[in-house]
């Protein structure tokens, strides 16, 4: 029997709502947990003992989370289903001291995460937000620039009557990552005394007004600029959506909504998601992939199925287990044909996409995954009846990529990369296919589930 999924556009339309919710990877955590709990899905912390059916979830730092359903057979004996995705984003970051004064203006000073073409910032509505965590802990939330009457941010840029130097440079030149600091306030304020203060004072003064913070404050600040504005169809016949962090919330959330759907059944194996932070830097850090926080989870999970957690039974677990790398892929794009690995390239409309290897001309930095799991893969895709394609990123010599599929693969698990195909990648608005996104949510479901 078929599975049954959400149809397409109730899909899109909760997968727009979410985007448009999950600016950062702190927010996305929030509301990945706020829909996890609303089906019944629990803290592992909560859980002395396990049983098959169980809904549960452990997060780290409000960034990095995993969620499973709990499978009849023991995650011991064998391994888990795993869909794996990130859901930080390029953006700019404020850097601990991000006020400065030029000119009568307050700029935000940036710092770039994650690769971006610079040009692609300039002139566009900004938007901010982040958490400021005060002296004593507690934590004040910012968000400013999508609500109706908020204003935004900027970064401009010199109008091209008087660009002809900036004109001879070249794209890399033009703009340095330096100069990318947003417009954040432009005028005076005064003193209770009367007396007239620099533009920054006014700033540090609406902080401490508005949200009880002080300049000081700002050093243990996560502060984020994104683009402002919420997803939108794009096209009269709406088959697309264009919207910011696609890479790769539109796989992240396309596997959180396969691991809803299958809490209302028990699978043979333990069915789980993750939904991981900084892959777009490396998988560095606590919160990314390179961390211990899968492993550790894993060995929660076996304590509270077993009683035992040993070293063996994690390591057994891990190998045995198999996992989709939820994330996007390049799509050919008709203005830039000549990238393309002509007939092995990903295409919009034609279903999510696989991809064997990731990596650059020589396959550096990817897993490989080998022939049985994809025919594994394609024998569920097509009982199912999903639309999927393979594909690669691109000709050789041209550039690459990577995804967190070959840290996962280190555990001896099989690995296969398997998202949405996309355009505009790392741009500040990018374009998807609304077909591809629900395809890709089909895809997981049909593997998490059979």
């Amino acid at each position: 029997m078929k599975t049954k999924y959400v149809p397409l556009a109730q899909y899109c339309r909760d997968y727009m709502s979410y985007l448009g919710v999950a600016k950062t990877e702190r927010r996305s955590y929030a509301e990945s947990v706020r829909l996890l709990k609303a089906k019944g899905f629990r803290e592992l912390s909560s859980f002395a003992k396990l049983k098959a059916g169980d809904r549960v979830y452990r997060g780290y730092e409000d960034r990095t989370l995993m969620a499973a359903v709990i499978g009849r057979k023991k995650i011991s004996e064998a391994g888990l289903k795993v869909v794996g995705g990130h859901t930080d984003a390029p953006r700019l970051d404020l850097k601990p001291r991000p006020l400065y004064e030029k000119g009568g203006v307050v700029y935000f000073d940036c710092h770039v995460y994650g690769g971006i073409k610079k040009y692609q910032w300039l002139t566009l509505p900004l938007a901010l937000y982040g958490t400021v965590v005060r002296k004593d802990g507690t934590k004040v939330q910012v968000a400013v620039g999508d609500e109706p009457g908020d204003p935004v941010f900027m970064i401009s840029d010199i109008l091209p009557h008087l660009g002809k130097d900036q004109a001879s440079k070249t794209r890399d030149e033009f703009f340095p990552a330096e100069d990318l600091d947003v417009i954040a306030w432009s005028t005076s304020g005064n003193a209770d005394d009367g007396k007239k203060k620099k533009s920054k004072d006014g700033l540090v003064a609406y902080l401490k007004k508005t949200y009880k913070i002080d300049e000081a404050d700002l050093l243990s600040a996560e502060l984020e600029i994104v683009p402002a504005g919420m997803p939108r169809y794009l096209g009269l016949d709406k088959a697309l959506i264009a919207g910011y962090g696609h890479d790769d919330r539109v796989c992240s959330f396309a596997g959180l909504h396969a691991l809803i759907d299958a809490a209302g059944e028990i699978p043979d194996r333990t069915a789980s998601i993750l939904m991981c932070d900084k892959e777009e830097i490396g998988s560095m850090g606590s919160t990314g992939m390179q961390s211990s926080f899968f492993e550790n989870t894993v060995a929660e999970l076996i304590e509270r199925q077993e009683r035992n957690a040993r070293d063996i039974l994690v390591r057994r677990a891990l190998e045995m287990s198999t996992m989709l790398s939820a994330d996007v892929t390049a799509a050919a794009d008709p203005h830039f044909p000549d990238v393309d690995s002509t007939g092995n390239e990903a295409r919009l409309h034609k279903g999510v996409a696989a991809s064997k290897y990731t990596g650059g001309t020589s396959k550096g930095g990817a897993s490989d995954c080998g022939p049985e799991f994809i025919a594994e893969i394609r024998r569920i895709m097509e009982k199912d009846g999903v639309m999927w394609q393979m594909a690669e990123l691109g000709k050789m010599e041209k550039g690459g990529g990577g995804t967190i599929s070959q840290y996962m693969a280190r555990f001896g698990m099989k690995v296969l990369d398997m998202g949405t195909p996309m355009w505009n990648m790392h741009a500040p608005w990018e374009i998807v296919s609304a077909n591809d996104c629900w395809q890709t949510y089909r895809a997981y479901s049909a593997y998490l589930r059979s």
